[in-house]
């Protein structure tokens, strides 16, 4: 059967990507190695250069053929931290047997394969990180490169104690369908006696690691997790796929039992534009299938992500949570401290067996589609009725652990099997819950219903053992146990959404829907999930989606009169001017082809660091946007970045300023009437379940 998970973001999903001094520069000093398949042993190549061993000779100008020349298994790595490892197509095995695994006297011997793990990645500094990048990283990251472990490797990439460190443009993987110490024997990995077959527990390890970035990634079929990391600090996560991984997606607890370990973390924790799905199967490696399902009834785990007792500032935007065998995002320990808090926006969560989305502390929800189907794996593979809705099924389930605590739950579109569609639990009367603005629809409340209580739906907000404020306004309720209806609601109304199957959950508003312009606008909500502007109207939609207005009106689509590019290294600014009848409401800027920053707010500049982008010729195209969503696109036009030689402030001197005169043209009818116009939805992915 195919389960086909629909991504509900246009392609501007990925606009205010990068901000001004997020990404650190790189060292001036620092040196760029190469591996590549073709490359030699350590003795036979100096690594710095990207060419192929020529067949004789030592000490030669050629790149490494494996990443355990750069990082052997001896722990002593052969590249210094703010250096960076260029690593070319192909695939690399990670474990006993490989390349240079036993280039020297260290961890990888016959006797315990399962240490033959790459060492720590050297800290670089914060002006210049120590990168390990796939080739092609600059440029789209078409073909990563693959690192895949073998003979029950516990671990990939290892930033236990690493700092300052960028990993880009990787597939990490292994070539086996198994889960490890799963419950049943077809499918559990053999770690008893070797050879233990193509199998790895971990991608990533993590601990007392700060300031790293991984970006283009995919994490995917570990026997075990696909990250697991704690004690981190300012991590900032990016367009990386975190799927099909036989434990769990991202585990932050680290304590492995032991209460006096900390495993908390701090500072800002960014995961934007992630997928993290499935996690709780295994994968068919040769395919991708996913299989052998399996939760905590059969002693499996199975969170999208989940931590320990944890702090830091936690945003997870843009991204796809969905069909994990547990809970999907499950943020239930944060430490509800004043410098802890989390964010969750522009969010698709659906299928996980659980709850959707668990905080705890100080906390925004907005601008998401929460899709409860918690029943998605009910009889499939190993999955019991006790895995199915997991503590109770509730769609949100929000903590208040002290009296400061403020929660803010707006224009989401939220549907739900479970017990409630919003949970909030603790708190005194000094704290608040502020439900603003939001779809909720109800469905019968499945474990309810099975235990007996047929017919009885779910309910729209249940306060347990709370005596936090809630306040309620803007909100439509439709299909909720005892027709709930908080003042200021509109209630038992039909929301009228394209399709309000949880199964191929659409949360369009239809013409004539009861969402449309019927809650009031909330200026910090300007944007909406699709990243299209709020209000198009007088008042606001109620729910996550914004519908744009279409038929007669406003169809004049912006016209503009300059693109400019301020500066050539470190940090530059991506700026343009165009002119609109009503007024531009938003600027997208395209590099190469690719959405790479964009701003809702005038004078719709961005910036973008040069390391990012990658050295060299470009080109930029601008699209602005109307309030009606009429896009005007600009002329294309050239520009050069270089390596930071000479930096003011962090900003590089020289300016290029090319006007554009580029009237583009409308890309599609709008107008005052709203009238019924279907949204195209990409695919995020499709997977099968046997």
């Amino acid at each position: 059967m195919i389960f086909a998970a629909i991504s509900r973001r246009i392609a501007r999903a990925a606009a205010c990507l990068l901000l001004a001094g997020t990404f650190g520069g790189h060292a001036l000093a620092a040196t760029t190695y190469y591996v590549r398949t073709d490359g030699g042993d350590a003795s036979q190549c100096t690594g710095k250069a990207d060419a192929a061993y020529p067949g004789a000779g030592a000490a030669k100008a050629c790149a490494w053929k494996h990443p355990y020349y750069a990082l052997p298994p001896n722990d002593t790595a052969r590249i210094a931290g703010g250096d960076t490892l260029i690593i070319g197509p192909g695939k690399y095995m990670i474990g006993f047997g490989a390349p240079g695994a036993s280039d020297k006297a260290g961890r990888c011997y016959a006797g315990g394969p399962y240490d033959c793990y790459l060492p720590k990645v050297p800290s670089g500094t914060a002006g210049g990180r120590t990168r390990i990048l796939g080739r092609g990283y600059d440029t789209g990251c078409a073909a990563p490169p693959q690192l895949w472990g073998t003979q029950r490797v516990s671990l990939m990439i290892n930033l236990q104690g690493s700092s300052n460190v960028e990993i880009g443009c990787l597939e990490v993987t292994d070539h086996s369908d198994c889960i490890e110490f799963h419950s049943t024997a077809s499918v559990r990995c053999v770690r008893d006696t070797p050879p233990y077959g193509d199998w790895a527990g971990v991608g990533i390890s993590a601990s007392d690691s700060s300031n790293v970035w991984l970006h283009d990634m995919n994490i995917h079929g570990l026997a075990n997790r696909g990250l697991i990391g704690g004690r981190l600090t300012d991590w900032t996560v990016e367009r990386v796929k975190i799927n099909g991984n036989g434990w769990a997606g991202w585990d932050g607890d680290i304590s492995n039992g032991n209460t006096a370990v900390s495993s908390s973390n701090s500072g800002a924790i960014i995961l934007r534009q992630v997928e993290i799905a499935w996690n709780g199967c295994g994968e068919r490696w040769q395919t991708g299938v996913v299989y052998g399902c399996w939760a905590q009834t059969a002693s499996g785990y199975g969170d999208g992500i989940g931590t320990g007792r944890t702090g830091g500032n936690w945003l997870i935007e843009d991204s796809f949570v969905h069909h994990n065998t547990s809970d999907g995002i499950d943020l239930l320990y944060m430490d509800g401290s004043a410098n802890s808090s989390v964010t969750v926006r522009r969010v698709y969560a659906a299928g996980n067996a659980g709850n959707q989305v668990k905080t705890n502390g100080t906390a925004i929800i907005e601008n998401s589609v929460v899709v409860g189907n918690c029943t998605y794996f009910l009889g499939k593979d190993y999955m019991t009725t006790d895995d199915a809705c997991r503590a109770l099924g509730n769609t949100i389930s929000v903590g208040l652990p002290t009296a400061a605590t403020t929660v803010t739950i707006r224009h989401n579109t939220i549907i739900g099997e479970g017990d409630c569609l919003i949970i909030s639990g603790g708190g005194t009367s000094a704290s608040r819950v502020n439900i603003q603005n939001n779809a909720l629809l109800g469905q019968l409340d499945w474990r309810s219903n099975f235990q007996g209580n047929i017919g009885e739906l779910t309910c729209g907000h249940y306060a347990d053992n709370s005596a936090a404020v809630v306040s309620f306004s803007g909100n439509l309720l439709w299909n909720v146990k005892a027709n709930q209806c908080p003042t200021g609601s509109i209630c038992s109304v039909n929301p009228k959404l394209t399709n309000v199957s949880m199964i191929n959950f659409n949360p369009d508003p239809l013409v004539g829907s009861p969402l449309l312009n019927a809650a009031p606008v909330i200026a910090a909500a300007g944007v909406d999930f699709y990243l299209q502007p709020r209000p198009v109207g007088g008042n606001a939609d109620i729910g996550a989606v914004e519908k744009p207005l279409t038929g007669t009106g406003d169809t004049s689509a912006p016209v503009f009169t300059s693109t400019r590019v301020l500066g050539t290294s470190g940090i530059i600014t991506l700026t343009a001017t165009a002119a609109d009848n009503i007024g531009v409401t938003s600027m997208v800027y395209l590099i190469d082809g690719k959405i790479s920053a964009g701003s809702s707010s005038a004078p719709f500049s961005a910036d973008i660091n040069t390391s990012v982008v990658g050295y060299g010729q470009h080109t930029l195209v601008v699209r602005a946007y109307d309030a009606a969503g009429n896009m005007g696109t600009s002329k294309s036009m050239g520009f050069v970045t270089e390596k930071a030689s000479f930096l003011i402030g962090g900003r590089a001197k020289i300016a290029i300023a090319v006007p554009v005169a580029a009237p583009p043209g409308k890309s599609g009818a709008t107008g005052g009437s709203r009238a019924g116009e279907k949204r195209k939805h990409p695919v995020l992915r499709e997977r099968f379940l046997n």
